[in-house]
């Protein structure tokens, strides 16, 4: 059961790695630079990047939650309480994040996916971004916290 709870914690600190990663450069890169943009370009880019996020992203979320959630069992089955106190930590962070993500930035990166693909500029194109910014600390925060309960899985499971 160990070396399967190993499994599941790794997998769950990968795919969580992959939106930590996004969501860290979102807030260290991205924003001051679509900031630096005029209302067209920023439309267009941070539409675009939706549109290959919203599309190519899910896979680590869904991988995530499901790998977190199934460490969290195994570890309790398996009696390592810690473990499993862990990697249920890591899961509510998740899910935490998945709120914030599907009432706040996902329906502005569609209203953004849209204008890209229309090739027009939402009137509210700042305040949108704005929003979105607003939540992207404290989404990369979660994700980073979450990582870190799946590396104290490991650690705690050994």
């Amino acid at each position: 059961m160990i070396v399967l709870l190993d499994v599941l914690a790794i997998a769950a600190a990968l795919a969580t790695a992959v939106i930590f990663g996004t969501d860290a450069l979102g807030a260290l890169v991205m924003r001051p630079t679509y900031a630096a943009l005029d209302d067209a370009t920023m439309t267009r880019v941070v539409g675009l990047a939706h549109r290959y996020g919203n599309a190519r992203m899910p896979v680590a979320g869904v991988l995530s939650v499901v790998a977190a959630a199934a460490a969290t069992l195994v570890a309790f089955l398996s009696g390592h309480p810690s473990a499993g106190t862990a990697a249920g930590a890591g899961l509510l962070l998740l899910l935490i994040w998945l709120v914030l993500f599907n009432r706040v930035a996902l329906p502005i990166n569609n209203t953004f996916i849209a204008a890209a693909a229309a090739g027009r500029v939402p009137p509210d194109a700042r305040r949108l971004q704005e929003r979105w910014d607003s939540i992207i600390n404290l989404r990369a925060a979660l994700q980073g916290a979450a990582l870190l309960g799946f590396c104290l899985t490991l650690v705690l499971a050994a």
